[in-house]
């Protein structure tokens, strides 16, 4: 599948200096390269990690380098390289080979300049996924029928679909409900999972019943799937990593795939979302729930401390609920592990 580059994406010079974040100090890794060549593949993050400590700080790093005409990309070839100005540490960008930038539209492949994150990883939780209330989804018009009576139907096919359809609305995504996230503390219901299945055009209406023509489909389009209006939402693929501003205490409630542990790169999903002050490019530390064990000499059954397991970056968020990729796991994580402020 064709992958753009929706936005464009940030740090060309990455300046290593020691300045105070939290109350810490911000340092250079133990065993970092003098020297180091962008290669396809590569990512902001990856790169961060080889010379910071806490490597989501780089955007922080950046900001202090204001003189740099164009601080937006780094291609592969470019050339890094760790110098020492007024005695502190540098990291200075020689690039590759030239880059012309003409102002008109273009479609641009990822591996042009790399990206924050692995894109790939998320491309679809940014795009297609959704979570929605349970009212957007039971309200929601439903597929009737494939043409000719068809059961299920796939790109190129006509399908009937029943319900309030407007004049102005022509396009609509095919969903199908997936699981309920409820809160685990309050038991509150924060929305249903709803799997895009496909994206189709009406291209006819006799009163509730509408003829849709299918553009694309993820798999066969069933009786009972749903459709909502196309979302007109601007995605980017810009992110900012940083601490919230308000304290957050929220746990992973789900994890995309259906795999029992999390690593590095998983999509999980977060029982906090914008109500809470979370936003996109939050960075949040993961904490494993420790376990409860028996004291022996007691006969105690005792909790022992949590503790911090890795790092997760939040790249969508809703009212009631965010999305967030995993970028670090020093240990095997899983559902019900705590997130707060790193």
């Amino acid at each position: 599948m064709k992958k753009t580059v929706l936005g464009c994406i940030f740090i060309a010079l990455v300046t290593l200096v020691s300045i105070a974040h939290a109350g810490d100090v911000l340092s250079l890794k133990d065993g970092h390269p003098q020297t180091y060549v962008v290669k396809k593949g590569d990512t902001l993050w990856d790169i961060s990690q080889m010379y910071l400590d806490d490597p989501w700080l780089w955007p922080e790093i950046w900001h202090v380098n204001p003189q740099i005409d164009n601080p937006h990309l780094i291609y592969p070839g470019d050339k890094l390289n760790l110098v020492y100005i007024d005695g502190r540490p540098r990291l200075v960008v020689k690039r590759g080979k030239e880059v012309k930038l003409t102002p008109e539209m273009r479609i641009s492949e990822l591996d042009l300049a790399i990206p924050a994150i692995a894109l790939d990883t998320i491309s679809p939780f940014l795009t297609d996924s959704r979570i929605v209330d349970s009212d957007a989804l039971n309200m929601a018009p439903y597929v009737l029928a494939g043409n000719d009576g068809h059961i299920i139907s796939g790109a190129g096919d006509e399908l009937y679909a029943r319900g309030a359809f407007t004049e102005e609305e022509k396009n609509y995504g095919i969903f199908r409900p997936g699981d309920a996230y409820i809160d685990p503390e309050t038991e509150e219901l924060l929305g249903y999972q709803a799997f895009f299945i496909a994206n189709g055009k009406v291209v006819g209406q006799e009163k509730d019943i509408a003829t849709l023509g299918l553009n694309r489909t993820t798999e066969e389009v069933r009786r009972g799937d749903r459709l909502l209006p196309d979302e007109e939402r601007k995605i980017s693929s810009n992110f900012y990593p940083s601490a919230p501003e308000d304290d957050v205490d929220g746990y992973i409630i789900s994890v995309e795939g259906g795999v029992s542990q999390i690593g590095s790169m998983d999509v999980v999903v977060l029982n906090k979302g914008t109500r809470e002050g979370l936003d996109v490019g939050h960075v949040l530390a993961i904490y494993r729930v420790g376990e409860q064990v028996r004291d022996v000499v007691t006969n105690e059954i005792v909790k022992v401390p949590d503790t911090r397991a890795g790092l997760l970056m939040v790249f969508r968020t809703f009212e009631k609920v965010s999305y967030g990729l995993v970028l670090t796991a020093s240990r095997p994580l899983a559902v019900m592990d705590r997130v707060t402020n790193p």
